[in-house]
């Protein structure tokens, strides 16, 4: 099982040092298992870091690398998969899994060649369109390609939750799968990505009284348009109490974590279920939202949309009672395009001619660690601002450069994690060899050339 959260930062676990709120849940599966501190997501932004973690290839062999608004369903509707993108979905049900896709999807609308039931999902259920899901509480859902409407959400109500609506599945899938058939659940959330909206209920009243209002006015970010659903579609709700609101989703999904976490021991699978907890990127600031106010990137420096470790750098906690026998934390650099290898390592998959960037964290998560393979870099492209951001991770350097051709940062983050010193004059040699890297790592592309 892969449970995906939205937009949420390094720093937003109690188990990464959140001080302000608590995620005990979370927590539990970390100290009963693995929890990494140099894990990275695919992206700094969520389609291009979710079809990293679904194909197994970094941002620079990717067909997907950027959040495209062009396509002809309109605003979020995203550049699909294509037919010979392998993805988890289709590793674990080749090798005779029931699989299913909850949540946010932002990989390929209905009748696309990258909707769920064409890339190895026997069932889903949420968002296709990346940008609908900026509502939490969305008025129709997708139920394997058919746009269903939700009741409670009808007429602009606000009734269904998403992470309600999200954990309900997961649950209902859990329960009626059978007892000699395993299964995989690809679960994503929407939450705490902006809008900044979540159940009024006791747990907000008591972040409400805790934490100073900041008032957001829909309409002072976001906006858009979308042919399907109309103008000012993607406009972020307004709230009077966007803190109270962040502190509460983080703090509603590690409780809905603990939901699954019970649904699983009630049918006896708790113990020989791997469990994989992520984010698909760092912190943002919309919708109200203020990194700053919870240090949700903990000690590193930027947040969504940042090729900086705040953006990129997330939390990744691997919970597996029966293959974990040693709990542990990790520093294994590690990445969004291991996860393809370590699941067709762990389900005796082959994945014949396809390849992926990623090295299998199997022997790791087994225990067998004299056998876990290294990477040798990191590397990632960013396309969305006025000139193309690259970055590089090797060893203890990161490299970040802002504009093709100019000069590389470079930092030394064992003594550096919040990259405040660019030290790039000092070592010349490094900085050569990650400018190597970042032009060779990557294949041309047609819809994202690096841009000047």
């Amino acid at each position: 099982m892969y449970i995906l959260a939205d937009d949420l930062g390094y720093g937003d676990l109690s188990s990464y040092g959140q001080t302000h709120f608590q995620t005990p849940t979370l927590d539990e599966l970390a100290a009963g298992g693995i929890r990494f501190t140099q894990h990275y997501a695919g992206s700094t932004v969520c389609a291009p870091s979710r079809v990293s973690l679904m194909t197994g290839r970094h941002t620079g062999t990717s067909y997907v690398r950027g959040n495209y608004e062009t396509g002809p369903r309109g605003f979020g509707a995203e550049l699909p998969l294509r037919p010979d993108d392998l993805t988890l979905g289709e590793v674990l049900q080749g090798a005779g899994y029931r699989t299913a896709a909850i949540g946010k999807w932002g990989m390929g609308m209905d009748g696309t060649t990258g909707e769920p039931l064409k890339k190895g999902f026997d069932y889903s259920y949420g968002v296709l369109n990346q940008a609908y899901a900026h509502y939490q509480y969305p008025d129709s859902v997708y139920v394997n390609g058919r746009r269903t409407a939700v009741p409670g959400n009808q007429g602009g109500a606000r009734g269904a939750f998403s992470g309600d609506l999200y954990t309900e599945e997961a649950i209902r899938f859990i329960t009626n799968s059978a007892d000699d058939e395993p299964f995989f659940v690809y679960l994503a959330y929407t939450t705490p990505h902006a809008e900044m909206l979540v159940p009024e209920d006791s747990l907000f009243q008591r972040f409400a009284g805790q934490f100073e209002k900041s008032p957001f006015t829909k309409g002072t970010q976001g906006g858009g348009y979308s042919a399907e659903y109309g103008p000012g579609y993607g406009a972020y709700a307004s709230q009077e109490h966007p803190f109270a609101a962040y502190a509460s989703m983080v703090v509603r999904m590690d409780r809905d974590v603990r939901r699954i976490r019970e649904a699983l021991e009630a049918r006896g699978l708790a113990e020989n279920t791997l469990i994989l907890f992520s984010s698909d990127n760092g912190p943002h600031a919309e919708g109200g939202a203020v990194p700053e106010r919870f240090a949700s990137a903990g000690p590193l420096r930027g947040q969504k949309r940042d090729l900086y470790e705040g953006g990129i750098r997330v939390p990744f906690i691997a919970y597996w009672p029966r293959g974990i026998r040693q709990p542990a934390v990790s520093d294994h650099l590690s990445s969004f395009w291991d996860i393809l290898p370590t699941v067709a390592d762990l389900a005796d998959a082959d994945l014949g001619d396809y390849s992926t960037d990623g090295l299998s964290l199997a022997p790791l998560l087994t225990g067998d660690t004299s056998n876990q393979q290294k990477h040798d870099f990191l590397y990632w492209e960013f396309h969305e601002r006025e000139s193309s951001n690259q970055a590089v991770r090797k060893g203890e350097w990161k490299a970040v450069r802002m504009k093709p051709e100019g000069p590389v940062e470079l930092y030394h983050l064992p003594d550096d994690l919040g990259e405040s010193e660019d030290v790039s004059a000092q070592h010349p040699a490094v900085v050569a060899e990650m400018e190597d890297i970042m032009r060779e790592a990557r294949t041309l592309h047609p819809l994202w050339p690096l841009k000047p």
